[in-house]
């Protein structure tokens, strides 16, 4: 499971004394649980946006005024809460600052979604619906077919038009996922033909969406 781990400094601490961070980062790195992380800028550079009654509204700075801070994240994958919790004590900054620990939402996985916008592909293909296939699709996706490309909504609706309805017969389908982005490797029986297809994914929130595609036919 994956959890959020939010560091938080505290300005009015001596930090002169804290342990380095980069073996705790290398070591978590290496036994696969700190998955990415960076570190934040200081609040003084935080805008804080509100809408109000329509408009919006800017303040420079955090959201509240405290001596504790946001200062970095890690991204941890743990069996467990407890685990999560022992690798946040042994950050350096857990000595003079505050760890807070928190579980992602539980939801259906990024591989079990982006199977199911394949599922939407294959019958989009199926039933000859070009706007139903382009709504797998991000609005400046391309699509590589046999050395041609087509780029963009108004290319990408006029190829699915040109060439739908299809049986989409999905043979073999490899899914990777890397936080926001994935990629798909699939060997899939259309139209007679036998293609290969790399895919290129990205989370835009409340689904994935296919950003580019290389098609090309199987020899083998």
């Amino acid at each position: 499971m994956k959890y959020m781990l939010l560091v938080c400094g505290d300005d009015t601490n001596d930090a002169s004394g804290m342990a380095p961070v980069e073996p705790w980062v290398e070591e978590l790195g290496d036994r696969g649980v700190r998955l990415h992380g960076h570190r934040l800028a200081l609040p003084a550079d935080a805008v804080t946006v509100r809408v109000r009654g329509g408009e919006v509204l800017r303040t420079d700075g955090p959201f509240a005024e405290t001596k504790e801070y946001v200062a970095g994240f890690d991204i941890l994958e743990c069996d467990s809460l407890e685990e999560a919790v022992e690798a946040a004590a042994k950050h350096p900054v857990a000595t003079i600052g505050a760890m807070e620990v928190r579980p992602f939402w539980e939801d259906e996985d990024a591989e079990g979604r982006i199977r199911r916008l394949d599922a939407e592909l294959a019958e989009a293909a199926r039933t000859g619906d070009a706007d139903r296939t382009l709504a797998c699709y991000a609005q400046d996706a391309q699509v590589v077919e046999n050395g041609r490309l087509h780029q963009g909504g108004e290319a990408l609706r006029k190829f699915f038009a040109e060439t739908a309805p299809i049986t989409r017969e999905v043979l073999e389908f490899r899914v990777h996922v890397d936080e926001s982005i994935a990629f798909g490797h699939a060997l899939i029986r259309t139209g007679g033909k036998l293609l290969r297809v790399t895919t290129g994914y990205r989370d835009v929130g409340p689904r994935w969406l296919i950003v580019h595609e290389h098609v090309t036919e199987a020899t083998s």
